[in-house]
């Protein structure tokens, strides 16, 4: 199966929704763990990386590559 790809400030689709009403995150930190934060209320939560990547759904907007 291909791993999903994402970077540092992509926005992200997540399976589940937050209690504010949005399921958008962006990308704020990645490393072993991975830290989003969410657009609707701009609360942000740090998960593994392997966690993340089973919940993420797709991705929404891709950072500019400069």
């Amino acid at each position: 199966m291909e791993r999903k790809q994402f970077q540092l400030n992509d926005i992200v689709e997540m399976k589940k929704q937050h209690p504010c009403g949005t399921n958008a995150w962006k990308i704020i930190r990645m490393g072993a763990d991975i830290r989003i934060k969410c657009e609707g209320c701009q609360h942000s939560v740090l998960i593994p990386r392997k966690e993340f990547e089973k919940k993420m759904k797709r991705l929404i907007i891709q950072r500019d590559t400069e």
